[in-house]
């Protein structure tokens, strides 16, 4: 039994966006897809999907390698969106019209029911990100917000609370992942530019845990009990050290911060979740039960393979190591219970 938790599904081309956008907006200049820093090696995406379709933008080829091949019984699509720009606006018109694409080519179209959606906002937008997830919220097929990893501040901040407010009243999941549509093009490390993609893929994670400390330090957990984020890109394999850190110093000066009322790690089980990813984790797979162990890892982990990625892992590689009830608990027991989906046993 498995649910995919991070599936990137795209557009046919380029400009096939134009037609999800309102008419003021088309003739706008929007970024191609894969216009960013770093370049993976051999490609961005799996070198067996490039052919007649362009990777991830077909349903009935996704379906198959997903459902048929890999036994997936449901597939969460984190549909990215387009570049660096730099009006808000024009990145808002952008999400609204991926969630429109999104349901009109994959999850209207889908009579199974075991493709669910993302609802894409603008972060940089508060008020409008508001008012698209008002808009869809409510459709039945849609499980998630996303918003991209790059931010101008972090996501503990007043000013972004107004979003996650408004996903836990709709009972919404917050994923972050990796995109460069928000008008926003940091540095992705503290200290500047990486010069080659694996020193920017091996130091992204620690981005993610600027936005976890700061949603824990800030106490949005606390204000909203119902709130959960989701780290789609991984990076759980840096949770342990990282959390024992938060955990001594909050403990030294807690007049700082008497709105946090635990341990920063006990906010942990009820508001995080990661996917899983190919680079994290123990490289002996002997490790991973004694790894999974610290932190709960076990009850935060879902897996996610990143498909059409270069970087796609598959179920056995992310349960590798693992003792059968970790195995269940991440490949679907985890994501079943977030996004509400129920599993046939007899699935896979």
């Amino acid at each position: 039994m498995i649910i995919d938790t991070n599936v990137q599904p795209h557009f046919r081309f380029n400009a096939e966006i134009r037609d999800y956008l309102p008419d003021a907006h088309r003739l706008r200049s929007i970024p191609d897809v894969e216009q960013q820093w770093y370049q993976a090696p051999g490609g961005d995406y799996r070198r067996d999907l490039y052919g007649e379709h362009y990777p991830g933008s077909d349903p009935e080829t996704v379906a198959r390698h997903l459902f048929d091949d890999a036994g997936v019984q449901y597939a969460i699509l984190n549909p990215l969106t387009r570049g660096n720009i730099a009006d808000y606006l024009l990145n808002s018109r952008i999400c609204a019209a991926v969630n429109d694409w999104l349901l009109d080519r994959w999850l209207e179209p889908d009579s199974t029911g075991r493709f669910r959606g993302t609802i894409r906002v603008n972060p940089e937008d508060p008020k409008g990100a508001v008012a698209e997830i008002e808009r869809l919220s409510a459709h039945p097929k849609l499980v998630q917000i996303g918003v991209p990893m790059q931010s101008r501040e972090p996501y503990g901040k007043p000013m972004f609370e107004p979003i996650w407010a408004a996903a836990a009243a709709h009972g919404l999941p917050v994923a972050v992942h990796i995109n460069g549509g928000n008008g926003v093009d940091y540095a992705p490390t503290f200290a500047g530019h990486a010069h080659t993609y694996p020193g920017y893929a091996a130091f992204m994670p620690l981005n993610y845990f600027v936005h976890l400390a700061t949603l824990i330090v800030e106490g949005v957990f606390g204000r909203h009990p119902g709130l959960k984020f989701v780290f789609a890109d991984g990076g759980y394999d840096i949770l342990t050290p990282l959390m024992w850190r938060l955990d001594t110093f909050w403990l030294s000066m807690r007049d700082q911060t008497p709105w946090v009322d635990r341990y920063p790690n006990e906010y942990l089980p009820a508001h995080v979740r990661f996917c899983s990813s190919a680079f994290d984790g123990p490289t002996d797979a002997a490790q991973m039960q004694r790894w999974m162990e610290f932190s709960g890892k076990a009850d935060l982990l879902m897996y996610g393979s990143s498909y059409p990625h270069w970087s796609t892992s598959s179920p056995e590689i992310a349960a590798a190591g693992l003792d059968a009830a970790q195995r269940d608990k991440v490949l679907w027991q985890n994501a079943s219970e977030l996004y509400g989906l129920a599993v046939k046993e007899t699935a896979g």
